[in-house]
């Protein structure tokens, strides 16, 4: 594929998001699936124009994917603005942990006993299937960092955390593949170097990171008087950058030290500020009119902010925007790909494995796992329905591609994977808005008979 070719694909892609957005506000009709069927269109399905191999582009599809989670990663922990002991955490939590890990041995059990997959490959797809996805699910996630709705609440943090609490059992199953059935004496290993190093570890670097960094800006701002002028994007590319090299460097996951490094950032902001709204909400309507109004008016907008609240507002508020660009672009070019890939790939079974784990496995561990006390039955529901799969199991795939999965294997893994996050895509795609809508207008009309 020339230059030229990908160019004009690419700008005719971007030009039918761009004039079909008002329409597809009014559809239930995702952004991802529209690109998944533009990559079936230009691939082998449709004009052949793209011819795309999972096996031959997988290291650079490897770091592809990577640098679109590390992205998200990061966008998603600056929008989580409670405190880690609230109890609106502990819903992530379970998600992230004990479903997580339930969906794992459900779909390990599904493709072993079902497709006659050896234990081993059957627990790296149970592994690749389980986190889901914090590019993909932009719709289900918190809309801002005022948004402490229990279920984007928990969903949200459930995307920033178990892309990190599933590299360990990713790299469990590799090993697994590697050493066989019969020799377990690595496990002793895998255990003290990835759980109980590699995770905790990652998360203390980069809250850390992002604490430390946070206080320091803001500070070094309100001191310069330069609140408003600095370039707040080059400060998140740092941050995730240096977060992400600590915690590898260290033997730590550098996808939790990045989503860390967000939380830690935002609960930088909530101690500077000392404010129950957040500072890019209380800086808004101050920049909003700053090129509008003389100079005098704008100086007495500013005396309405504190200095910490007004350096805090525009780091905050330029870093969203700039994460949300990048992360946006990253999706729309990925998933093109991605249904490009798919006509090489498909597989038919993938229907039922997909159906096992959106429909049973996923919904019965939510069900089962997560208490009345923190969701109640609707909320359930929908947490259990909208376990999207999307960049970060396409991450997981090209990772093992690279790190010894066996070639006999290899047809038939990346057959599973691309085929099931298809199917998340498309069949997540349709259900996310009229099901968000419901969910909503009940809980709107709930706060209206509340006295």
């Amino acid at each position: 594929m020339s230059f030229i070719l990908c160019m004009t694909v690419f700008g005719v892609l971007l030009m039918l998001l761009a004039l079909t957005s008002s329409y597809l506000r009014w559809l239930p009709v995702t952004t991802s699936a529209v690109c998944l069927a533009f990559g079936a269109c230009i691939g082998p399905w449709g004009l052949d124009l793209v011819h795309l191999d999972v096996r031959e582009a997988r290291h650079w599809l490897e770091r592809l994917t990577e640098i679109a989670v590390l992205f998200s990663l990061f966008n998603t922990g600056i929008k989580l603005r409670l405190p880690l002991h609230r109890k609106a955490w502990h819903s992530a939590y379970l998600l992230a942990v004990p479903v997580m890990l339930a969906s794992i041995v459900g779909v390990c059990l599904v493709a072993h006993y079902l497709f006659d997959l050896s234990w081993a490959v059957a627990l790296l797809l149970g592994a690749m299937l389980s986190p889901t996805d914090p590019v993909l699910a932009g719709l289900v996630q918190v809309n801002n960092a005022q948004d402490f709705d229990r279920v984007r609440f928990g969903l949200s943090g459930e995307a920033g955390l178990n892309d990190g609490t599933a590299f360990p059992f990713v790299i469990f199953a590799l090993l697994f593949i590697g050493h066989g059935p019969a020799d377990f004496s690595w496990v002793q290993g895998w255990l003290l170097k990835n759980l109980l190093w590699g995770v905790p570890l990652g998360l203390l670097i980069g809250y850390g990171l992002g604490r430390g960094v946070g206080h320091l800006m803001i500070y070094l701002r309100i001191k310069n008087a330069d609140s408003t002028s600095s370039p707040n994007d080059f400060l998140a590319l740092a941050l995730i950058a240096v977060a992400y090299v600590v915690a590898e460097g260290l033997g730590a996951f550098g996808f939790l030290s990045v989503f860390a490094a967000g939380l830690g950032l935002r609960q930088a902001e909530v101690r500077t500020t000392r404010s129950e709204v957040p500072a890019e909400h209380l800086a808004k309507p101050v920049l909003g009119h700053m090129q509008a109004e003389p100079e005098a008016a704008i100086a007495s907008n500013l005396q309405d902010l504190s200095q910490p609240q007004l350096a805090a507002g525009v780091m905050m508020g330029d870093m969203l925007v700039f994460g949300s660009l990048v992360e946006r672009a990253m999706e729309v070019l990925l998933i093109t790909l991605l249904g490009a890939a798919i006509a090489f790939y498909w597989d038919w079974r993938a229907i039922g494995l997909g159906l096992a784990l959106f429909c049973v496995i996923r919904p019965l561990s939510v069900w089962l796992l997560i208490s009345g006390n923190l969701l109640t039955r609707p909320q359930k529901a929908l947490v259990g329905w909208f376990g999207i799969r999307g960049i970060g199991t396409l991450y997981y795939l090209c990772y093992a591609l690279s790190h010894g999965l066996p070639a006999d294997t290899v047809h038939t893994t990346i057959g599973l994977t691309l085929s099931v996050v298809a199917l998340s895509i498309l069949l997540h795609g349709v259900s996310i808005q009229p099901l968000l809508e419901r969910y909503e207008r009940s809980m709107h009309d709930r706060a209206d008979d509340s006295p």
